[in-house]
C-alpha cells in the first residue's frame, strides 16, 4: 500500500521492533495501526476504526495520552511488549513532519510506574545462561535490586518458582532447548553476543563505571555472562542510564533454607490452597507492616528462612527488644506509617519519569528519617544498631521543599509545580501573567462602563486568543474602535489593539512559565540522582525495621515465645499451635508437644481423618520456619535446630495440566524427598500410598519410612492410615508411634485433637462418614461389609507376609531407592 510520510515514520519504527505493540504519539493520542490496532482493539475493548482512504487506508485504534497508563498496564499484564514513540519536537515549531523517536520499550519485567505494580510484591526480571550449571541474574527495575548466583538446574527451577519473575531473558541459542520448553513464564530471547564473556564484562564495567568488578565481590564467568546480558537488555529497552542499579551482589541459594514449590504450596506460606489468595496464609498472619518496602521484604523473608544462627539470633533479639518496648515501637510505627515507597520513588527519579507528587512523597518520607534515627540511638541489639546508622538526607529534603509546591500539578507540561521564591525569572513571569489577568478584569469593567453594555465579556479560546463578546441585542452600542473577529448565532466577537497587545504579553509569559517550570523540575530530578544510593540504603534498613516491628506486634498480640536456636539437632516444641488456624478459625485451638532429636528422629502418627494429624504436622513445620525467619513462635517454649530444607508430601490431587495421576504426583514428590533430603532436613509426609492399591500403598509407605529413617536420618513426621506401619517402631528404636486421641461413646466419636505416644489400629472411617452426613442406611451397610473384610484381613500376616516383605525388599536397595523403577515395574505388571 502507499504510505504517507507519517505512516512511513511509523512503519520504520514498527519494522525495527516487530515483537512490540507500537504506541505512536500523534497530538493528544497514542495511535496504533494495522495488526497492532486489531490487537489492542481486541485486548483493550476499544473501537477499531481506520485512517486514510483507498491505497492509504489503514486499521487504526487510538488512546488519549492523558489516560494511557491503565491501558499500558493491561497490555503488559497480558505479556505484551509496548514500544513508546514520542514527539521529540514541539509540533508548533516543526517544519513539516514532526520528529518522533522510540523512547522506551515497556515489558512485563521492566515496569516502574506505580499504578502498574503491586506494592506488596517485587517485579523481578531474570536472565540466565546455562553450561554445566545455570547462572541466574535477578533484577527488580522498580527498586534497583540486582543480584546473581550460580546454581544447579534443579535449584534454578525452584528459585524461579520462589521468585516468580514477570519476565525471563535467555540466549537465543537456547530457543529449542529442553530447559526453555519446561518453563511456563514470560520468556524473551536475546542475542547471544550479549552473553559472551568479555562483552558481558565490558557492559557491567561501563554501567558501574569501574575498571574491574572485584570491588563488588567474586563472580564466576557464567554469573557475569548472565548479569552483563541483563544490563544490556535493560539499556536496550529502557534507553536510560539505570543509575539506580548501583551494585551487583553475589547471593547463594545455600545461605537460606530451601523451600520447593510443593512445600510453599502445602504450608500455605503466601497463597492458600482453596482459592490461591493471600487470605489465611502465614504471610497474612505475620504481615502487619506499614510501608510498601516492608511488605515486599517480609514476603521475601517468609520464603527464604535463614540458615546462619548468628543472623537468626540478631533478628530474634531485635524482635525481643521491640516487643518489650511498646511505647518506642508505637512511635517508630507512627513515623514509618508516614513514609511512602522510597525504593520505587527514587527509582522513578533515576528513570526521569517521577512526577511532582512523587517528589513531595519522597520529601515527606525523608522528613521522618531523623525522628526514627533518634528513637533508635540507644538500642543495644546488633541489628537495631545497624539499622540506626541512617545517612543524613536533609539536603535532598530541603531541595524538594524549596523547589516543589506542596500540592503540585500532576502533569509536568501544565505547570503549577515550582514554589514561589525558587526562581526569580519564574516569579517575574508569573507577575506578568497575574498582572495581565488583573488588567483584563479591569479592562472588562472599563469597557462595560464606556460602552454601556452590561453583558460584555472578555473571553479566551485557543483559536482566537482573547476577545470581547457582545450579544446581538447590544450591537448598536459597540464602540468604533472594536474590530470584528467572528460572528456567532447570538453574538459577535471583537478585538481591540489594547487587548491584543496585552494578550501577547500574557500568552508569552504563560508559555515561558510552563517551559521554565518543566526545565526547573528536571534540574531538581538531576540534583536528586546524586542521593540515589543513600536513599536506597535507608529504604532497605527501614524495610527491615518495619518487618521486625511487625514480628514484634504479632508475637505480643498472639502470645508467641522466643525460640532457642540450637546446633545439637534438637526439635522440642512445648504446647505448639498452628499460627494461621489459631488466628482465623473460630475454635479453641488444642496445643500439642513435639520432640525430635538425633536419637528419636521419626514420629509415626496414626488416627482418623479430621482428627488433626495434618494440622499438627504443618504447625510444627511452620514453627520451625518462623524461628528461622527470625520471628517468635506460637508455643509455650521451643528449641529449634537449623534446618537446611523442609519437605512436604501432603494431600492428594491430580495434576491435570501435565497429565499426571494422583499416584504419580505422590511418587514424584516422594522421589524428590528421598533424593534431596539430608540429615538436617525436616520431612512432613501425610498419607502416602493412597493413590494405588492397599498392598502397594502399604509396601511403599513402609519402604519410604524405613529408608528415610535408616539412610537419610532426617527429622520426620509421618502420618498414615496403614496401622501395620506401627511395627516399624518395634524394629527401630528411633521411630516412635503416636496417635490422635478420640473419645468413643455409643458408636459416636469426638476428636480431641491431642497427640499422644502410642500406636492405634482404629481408623473410625465409618464414624467419620456419619459425621459427614452419609445416610444411616449406608453407614449400617458399610459396617456389615467391614465385618466381612475384617475376617479376611486377619489372615494377612499369615498369607501375605512373604509377598509384602518381598515387595518391600524390591523397593529398598542397599544404598539408593529408585521409586521411578518401581512405578514402571508396577505399571508394567498391571498392563500385563
Amino acid at each position: 500500500m502507499k504510505l504517507t510520510p507519517g505512516m512511513k515514520q511509523y512503519m520504520d519504527i514498527k519494522n525495527a521492533n516487530s515483537d512490540c505493540i507500537v504506541l505512536f504519539r500523534m497530538g493528544d493520542f497514542y495511535e496504533t495501526f494495522f495488526e497492532d490496532a486489531k490487537t489492542i482493539s481486541r485486548e483493550l475493548e476499544i473501537t477499531l476504526t481506520s485512517r486514510g482512504k483507498g491505497e492509504t487506508k489503514a486499521p487504526l485504534a487510538g488512546i488519549p495520552y492523558h489516560s494511557i497508563d491503565p491501558y499500558i498496564a493491561k497490555l503488559v499484564k497480558k505479556g505484551y511488549k509496548v514500544a513508546m514513540v514520542e514527539q521529540t519536537e514541539d509540533p508548533k515549531l516543526a517544519k513539516g513532519l514532526v520528529k518522533r523517536d522510540l523512547v522506551r520499550i515497556i515489558t512485563p519485567g521492566t515496569v516502574v510506574e506505580s499504578m502498574m505494580l503491586n506494592e506488596k510484591n517485587n517485579n523481578y526480571i531474570v536472565s540466565f545462561v546455562k553450561d554445566k550449571n545455570v547462572a541466574i541474574c535477578v533484577c527488580d527495575v522498580s527498586t534497583g535490586e540486582f543480584k546473581t548466583s550460580e546454581v544447579t538446574e534443579k535449584q534454578f527451577i525452584n528459585e524461579l518458582k520462589r521468585l516468580n519473575p514477570a519476565e525471563i531473558i535467555y540466549p537465543m541459542s537456547l530457543e529449542e532447548s529442553q530447559i526453555i520448553m519446561s518453563l511456563s513464564f514470560n520468556l524473551n530471547s536475546f542475542d547471544d553476543r550479549h552473553f559472551y564473556g568479555e562483552k558481558a564484562k565490558d557492559t557491567l564495567k561501563q554501567h558501574f563505571k569501574v575498571m574491574n568488578l572485584e570491588g563488588f565481590g567474586k563472580f564466576s564467568e557464567l554469573m557475569l555472562s548472565a548479569s552483563g546480558a541483563l544490563i544490556a537488555y535493560l539499556k536496550e529497552t529502557q534507553m536510560n542510564s539505570l543509575n539506580h542499579i548501583t551494585k551487583i551482589q553475589n547471593y547463594s541459594v545455600d545461605s537460606f533454607m530451601h523451600l520447593d514449590s510443593s512445600t510453599i504450596r502445602n504450608l500455605e506460606l503466601n497463597r492458600n490452597i482453596m482459592n490461591n489468595s493471600e487470605d489465611s496464609t502465614l504471610v497474612s498472619v505475620l504481615d502487619k507492616t506499614v510501608t510498601p518496602m516492608g511488605k515486599r521484604l517480609i514476603r521475601n523473608w517468609v520464603t527464604a528462612p535463614l540458615k546462619n544462627s548468628i543472623s537468626i539470633n540478631e533478628r530474634l533479639n531485635a524482635v525481643d527488644a521491640l516487643k518489650n518496648n511498646l511505647i518506642k515501637r508505637g512511635e517508630l510505627l507512627k513515623h514509618l506509617d508516614d513514609m511512602y515507597d522510597m525504593e520505587r520513588l527514587i527509582a522513578r527519579v533515576s528513570f526521569g519519569n517521577a512526577s511532582p507528587k512523587d517528589l513531595v512523597a519522597l520529601k515527606l518520607s525523608l522528613r521522618e528519617i531523623p525522628k526514627i534515627k533518634s528513637l533508635l540511638c540507644d538500642e543495644k541489639t546488633e541489628l537495631l544498631k545497624k539499622i540506626s546508622q541512617l545517612p543524613e538526607l536533609s539536603e535532598p529534603e530541603n531541595k524538594i521543599e524549596t523547589a516543589i509546591k506542596d500540592e503540585p500539578n500532576t502533569i509536568i507540561r501544565e505547570g503549577n509545580i515550582i514554589r514561589k521564591g525558587y526562581s526569580n525569572e519564574l516569579d517575574e513571569l508569573r507577575l506578568i501573567s497575574t498582572d495581565g489577568k488583573k488588567f483584563l478584569a479591569d479592562l472588562e469593567e472599563k469597557e462595560k462602563e464606556r460602552s454601556g453594555i452590561k453583558s460584555l465579556k472578555i473571553k479566551f479560546n485557543r483559536v482566537f486568543g482573547y476577545f470581547i463578546e457582545v450579544t446581538k441585542s447590544n450591537l448598536h452600542l459597540v464602540p468604533e474602535n472594536y474590530i470584528r473577529k467572528q460572528t456567532q448565532a447570538n453574538s459577535e466577537r471583537y478585538i481591540t489593539e489594547e487587548l491584543k497587545e496585552m494578550e501577547s504579553k500574557i500568552l508569552g509569559a504563560e508559555e515561558k512559565i510552563v517551559q521554565l517550570e518543566y526545565d526547573l523540575f528536571f534540574e531538581v530530578l538531576n540534583y536528586l540522582k546524586s542521593f540515589i544510593e543513600s536513599i536506597q540504603d535507608v529504604a532497605k534498613k527501614l524495610a527491615a525495621l518495619d518487618c521486625l516491628i511487625s514480628f514484634a506486634q504479632v508475637s505480643g498480640k498472639n502470645n508467641y515465645c522466643k525460640p532457642q536456636i540450637n546446633e545439637e539437632g534438637i526439635l522440642k516444641i512445648e504446647e505448639g499451635r498452628h499460627p494461621v488456624i489459631e488466628e482465623f478459625a473460630d475454635v479453641n485451638f488444642v496445643p500439642n508437644n513435639c520432640t525430635l532429636n538425633l536419637d528419636n528422629n521419626t514420629m509415626l502418627i496414626t488416627g482418623p481423618n479430621m482428627s488433626g494429624k495434618s494440622t499438627y504436622m504443618r504447625q510444627n513445620a511452620l514453627i520451625a520456619l518462623m524461628a528461622q525467619i527470625g520471628c517468635f513462635v506460637p508455643c509455650k517454649q521451643a528449641q529449634i535446630p537449623i534446618f537446611d530444607r523442609i519437605f512436604t508430601r501432603v494431600g492428594a490431587y491430580d495434576d491435570l495440566v501435565s497429565g499426571q495421576s494422583t499416584f504419580m504426583v505422590e511418587m514424584n514428590e516422594a522421589a524428590n524427598i528421598l533424593n534431596n533430603a539430608t540429615n538436617n532436613s525436616l520431612i512432613i509426609i501425610d498419607e502416602i500410598g493412597r493413590g494405588t492399591s492397599t498392598y502397594d500403598g502399604l509396601s511403599l509407605a513402609w519402604a519410604i519410612a524405613e529408608y528415610i529413617h535408616k539412610n537419610i536420618k532426617a527429622k520426620t513426621l509421618f502420618a498414615t492410615h496403614y496401622h501395620h506401619l506401627n511395627k516399624l517402631a518395634l524394629k527401630y528404636p528411633g521411630i516412635k508411634n503416636y496417635n490422635v486421641v478420640v473419645d468413643e461413646s455409643n458408636d459416636n466419636i469426638t476428636f480431641l485433637h491431642k497427640i499422644v505416644e502410642g500406636g492405634t489400629d482404629k481408623s473410625y472411617g465409618i464414624q467419620v462418614a456419619r459425621l459427614a452426613g452419609i445416610p444411616e442406611s449406608v453407614v449400617n451397610s458399610a459396617k456389615k461389609v467391614m465385618g466381612e473384610v475384617e475376617k479376611e484381613v486377619k489372615t494377612f500376616d499369615k498369607i501375605e507376609k512373604k509377598s509384602f516383605e518381598s515387595e518391600k525388599d524390591n523397593i529398598v536397595k542397599k544404598e539408593v531407592v529408585s521409586l521411578n523403577d518401581f512405578i514402571l515395574k508396577d505399571n508394567d505388571s498391571k498392563s500385563n
